[in-house]
């Protein structure tokens, strides 16, 4: 089936790219969407990670990879049944790419970040992942 491609959303002052990068990997905790539960169900050891800055930034600024796969999330009751994935750092992209491009993009037009905004885990066609690194002037190393 290959490798997977996905979107994850955080406000930068909660868990910000520097604070994945410095702290080298993270448990993608706090996901209240059952939708978004079951994108992360889905994920897949090393499937790509596109990672967007929310609020006032509004841009995709990194590409980070899932090293743990869906397990119960620690933050929740155990009855809930909310799950984390874990995610490690790739590399920031040399060009954030801001959502205004994004939906200025015919070809990004489908995506679920211009369609369900308030979705904080989705999958992305490789196609628009590439698309969306094009954008941002990045080639994962």
């Amino acid at each position: 089936m290959g490798q997977g491609r996905w979107l994850v959303k955080s406000e930068p002052s909660e868990y910000a790219w520097a604070r994945l990068v410095e702290e080298g990997s993270t448990r993608w905790t706090g996901v209240r969407n059952f939708t978004a539960r079951n994108h992360l169900a889905a994920m897949k050891r090393g499937d790509l990670v596109l990672y967007y800055h929310t609020g006032a930034e509004k841009a995709v600024v990194g590409v980070a990879q899932v090293s743990g796969e869906a397990r119960p999330d620690p933050t929740a009751k155990a009855a809930e049944g909310w799950l984390a994935v874990e995610l490690a750092p790739v590399q920031a992209l040399a060009t954030p790419v801001p959502l205004a491009s994004i939906r200025s993009e015919p070809a990004l037009s489908d995506l679920a970040l211009v369609r369900q905004g308030r979705l904080s885990v989705m999958p992305i066609p490789k196609p628009a992942f590439a698309r969306i690194l094009a954008l941002g002037r990045t080639k994962l190393r």
